[in-house]
């Protein structure tokens, strides 16, 4: 690969690197952008990781945003650039074998320079200036890491390096170290593509956004358990702006008819407005909530929240339905329903499907209407959460009709994307004829409107 890259358009490089953060969700003002240049000129380039953690320390609030800030520095500050100086053409069995030496070594310098080497020859497509790039998931598919598992394992054994690791504790470590070559590789063919397509487009599309940005719909495992662990600092966060809501709410409206009396000893001018205060009644929340198919990440999560807050009112009971419904509120509020189990426990300890595993909101409010109408009065608040997608079943607009009218107030967070409700079964804007629905599609959308829309 050519020399490092150069130091020409270095600001232009950190205005750019800071616009993709902002991008991605991350609030970086400009201070902070003061302080990473700053920082930039006491670190320099000559040490590329030790720049990498100024930056971050300078521009990041949390931990989480690593994940995102990363692979951004990398496009703004690439390790180099250019195409390795290599004139054979790359021999997969060969790199395979030096891969796995490197693995089992450990040698990073080594799996930075294959990872290069891989994307060079295997991760190239395309025919035509336009079209043509680098792809890390063909170059991945081709190359195939995770199968050698075995030999690295087999070959660290001889050497006597695994010695105080069992078996299950040594492939784990191999495990590690294959992804981290899957993520040097992914980095290359970014690197590659940018140079090509420029910067600012590869650092706002190709990059993952952080995770409370990421649809519900769409979220993988890993996605959803970052999720789950920021389910009690977004609790504190959404308890304070509720408890400074409640503190304005309690101050009350003015009382026209008293301030206009007591104006009377001031010549009509209402110097001292009278308020009528409120009487200081936490409210009831329940929640009714859609737990199949890829809705359960996002029917966890929200309980998960909503947990976290039960402090914020007198009741809170929760209930989950595919197309039978039950309570669950017992599997949160004893603590039984730890972040990462709470899907297999509800499913479990739960009656939630008859006679087929497709949901059914008819069948499941109706149910609801006729076993658990005490759950719902006039200081109840509910939320329903669900894509109100029915299968092409009844979706007994008259249950929903009849909560509407003995609850407080009724919301519907819909996770998916408002342009898709009516189509297909969806019986969404049935629905909102009915109860107030909001699009929630993401973490981000749900803290917003959770402040919001919870009753105070």
């Amino acid at each position: 690969m050519n020399a490092p890259a150069p130091t020409t358009g270095v600001a232009e490089r950190l205005t750019g690197l800071v616009g993709a953060l902002r991008s991605h969700g991350v609030r970086i003002g400009t201070g902070e952008t003061v302080d990473a240049a700053q920082a930039l000129e006491a670190l320099g380039l000559a040490d590329r990781e030790r720049l990498r953690e100024g930056l971050a320390a300078t521009l990041l609030h949390t931990g989480g945003q690593r994940r995102v800030f990363d692979p951004v520095f990398d496009v703004y500050f690439p390790r180099g650039v250019g195409s390795p100086d290599t004139a054979a053409p790359a021999d997969r069995e060969d790199l395979r074998d030096r891969l796995a030496a490197a693995l089992a070594a450990n040698d990073q310098a080594m799996l930075a320079r294959l990872a290069v080497e891989a994307v060079d020859g295997f991760g190239g497509y395309g025919a035509s200036p336009g079209s043509d790039g680098w792809s890390s998931y063909q170059t991945l598919d081709r190359l195939r890491p995770q199968t050698l598992m075995a030999r690295v394992r087999d070959t660290v054994r001889a050497r006597g390096d695994g010695t105080g690791f069992t078996d299950r504790l040594l492939e784990d470590e191999i495990r590690r170290r294959i992804e981290g070559f899957r993520r040097q590789v992914a980095t290359e063919a970014r690197r590659r593509v940018a140079e090509r397509r420029g910067r600012d487009q590869i650092a706002r599309r190709a990059v993952a956004t952080t995770a409370d940005r990421v649809d519900f719909l769409f979220a993988g495992r890993d996605q959803l358990a970052e999720l789950r662990r920021v389910v009690q600092p977004l609790a504190r966060k959404l308890a304070t702006r509720l408890a400074a809501r409640r503190r304005r709410a309690a101050r009350g409206t003015i009382d026209l008819r008293r301030t206009l009396r007591g104006s009377l000893s001031t010549g009509g001018v209402p110097m001292r407005p009278v308020l009528r205060r409120r009487r200081p009644v936490r409210p009831e929340l329940v929640l009714l909530c859609d737990v199949s198919g890829s809705v359960s990440g996002f029917s966890d999560f929200t309980m998960l929240l909503v947990q976290a807050l039960h402090d914020q009112f007198s009741k809170v009971r929760v209930f989950a339905f595919v197309n039978l419904i039950d309570e669950v509120t017992g599997l949160l509020v004893h603590g039984a329903a730890d972040a990462d189990g709470l899907s297999a426990r509800i499913r479990a300890e739960a009656t939630l499907t008859g006679w087929h595993g497709s949901s059914d909101y008819g069948v499941s409010f109706g149910a609801f209407d006729e076993r658990y109408a005490d759950a719902v009065g006039p200081r109840t608040t509910v939320f329903i959460l669900g894509d109100a997608r029915t299968n092409m079943s009844d979706p007994n607009l008259p249950a929903v009709r009849h909560l509407s009218e003995r609850a407080r107030r009724v919301y519907w967070l819909n996770p998916e994307q408002r342009s898709q409700w009516g189509t297909g079964d969806s019986a969404a804007p049935d629905y909102a004829e009915l109860v107030e629905m909001y699009e929630c599609r993401n973490a981000q959308q749900l803290s917003g409107l959770i402040a919001r829309l919870l009753p105070v």
